[in-house]
């Protein structure tokens, strides 16, 4: 076997299809994002504006995360020393999952390294707490849900996505008395749409099921405390088992999952996923506690995003082009075809000092590839009105269909 070819044509493969992802080495500079300094293949650096950051409010770069990351780090040192198990339970960590307990109303909160193994540990493990469990999982759920729920060994039915009647028909095919879990998200990333979180719990509570709550792109930045979509829709009661990111609107690092406190204690007892982990740097969870204490309160922050990403999507549409539109934050443009999105991707960075970067397939359908924004309060006037100038120019300049003019 010529191990070093087969390499060579997977990585060609990619090649052909406009697929392969490249690395952007960019330089964020504290105070200052969204702007950052990109260092050019060559070595030679570049000013930029990044717009596809998950850092949605600008908290990694707060003064108040900071302050305890500084004083976190300065008390204890560097990293945790070990398993949450083996001496990497800090104070700082039980405060963190006392925060997000309290962000969500529910007994308790685990913390993980990351939202993907928050949700694919935990998926992976229900199984074994419960024997016989079947997963529905809507067939859009991120890919840590659905790895998760791929090793569980268990049972599982994937329903179309937002499909009350598919999930229905599949709920009544099974049997009964059989434990069973509705696995769903909040916002979908990729098109930024909703889920239907009422309807889905009220099959629930027909069927008898738990219910599994993806919060990722709407912790920080949804409900009055930014707990999400669920608190804003005053539904987070009716969710069994709610999984959320500190890396986005946070700013920080790590995942998490809230339940009742017999959940957690069953996830930690149980799941290879933490067991096994090396528990956050303490900073990391000392800035964490910072993020999400602020943002309970931070209102302005919340309403001046949701604002940003409103005037973006109009002025987008004003333009003609084709844009996705859910309500949500997230603001998609399709382009349609990988190469061509690769092209824009690489034009906006090269000509114009913008960073998005181009989303292709796997992670979306063939025939749907993008350019995905994410606006934020720390995108100026100034900055939209240069990506605006530089999207019209590119659309026109690469021959792009347009749609009819928004009335």
């Amino acid at each position: 076997m010529d191990y070093t070819a087969k390499l060579d044509d997977a990585l060609n493969a990619l090649h052909r299809e406009g697929r392969y992802r490249t690395f952007i080495d960019i330089e964020r500079r504290k105070g200052q994002f969204p702007h950052a300094t990109w260092t050019k293949p060559d070595g030679t650096e570049a000013p930029i504006t990044v717009w596809c950051g998950n850092d949605y409010l600008g908290m990694g770069q707060h003064p108040v995360v900071l302050e305890a990351m500084h004083e976190a780090l300065d008390a204890t040192g560097a990293g945790s020393g070990g398993t949450r198990n083996i001496s990497g339970t800090t104070v700082y960590h039980k405060a963190l999952e006392a925060e997000l307990a309290d962000l969500h109303g529910k007994e308790a909160a685990l913390l993980f390294t990351s939202a993907y193994i928050a949700n694919d540990a935990t998926l992976s493990t229900l199984p074994r707490l419960f024997p016989g469990l079947i997963i529905y999982s809507d067939e859009l759920n991120h890919a840590s849900m659905i790895e998760g729920i791929r090793r569980n060994g268990g049972a599982k039915r994937i329903f179309k996505h937002n499909d009350l009647d598919d999930l229905r028909a599949k709920l009544e095919a099974d049997d009964p008395a059989a434990p069973k879990l509705i696995a769903f998200e909040s916002i979908y990333s990729m098109d930024g749409d909703f889920g239907p979180i009422e309807a889905l719990c009220d099959l629930a509570d027909e069927f008898g099921a738990l219910t599994y709550i993806d919060e990722v792109h709407a912790v920080g930045m949804y409900g009055p405390r930014g707990a999400g979509v669920a608190e804003r829709d005053r539904l987070m009661h009716r969710i069994d088992i709610i999984n959320g990111t500190l890396a986005k609107a946070y700013g920080v690092m790590g995942g998490y999952i809230a339940a009742s406190e017999k959940m957690c204690d069953a996830v930690r007892s149980y799941a290879p996923g933490f067991i096994f982990s090396t528990s956050l740097a303490p900073a990391l969870a000392a800035g964490a506690q910072a993020s999400v204490a602020h943002l309970k309160r931070d209102h302005a922050l919340r309403d001046k995003h949701q604002t940003q990403a409103k005037i973006l999507k109009t002025r987008l549409k004003g333009m003609g082009l084709p844009i996705i539109d859910h309500g949500s934050h997230i603001v998609p443009v399709i382009v349609g075809d990988p190469k061509h999105t690769k092209q824009l991707s690489d034009m906006l960075l090269e000509g114009y000092g913008i960073y998005v970067q181009p989303i292709n397939f796997p992670t979306v359908p063939r025939g749907t590839e993008r350019l995905r924004f994410t606006p934020s309060p720390v995108h100026g006037p100034d900055e939209m009105d240069k990506l605006i100038r530089a999207m019209d120019e590119l659309w026109s300049h690469c021959a792009l269909n347009r749609a009819e003019l928004a009335g």
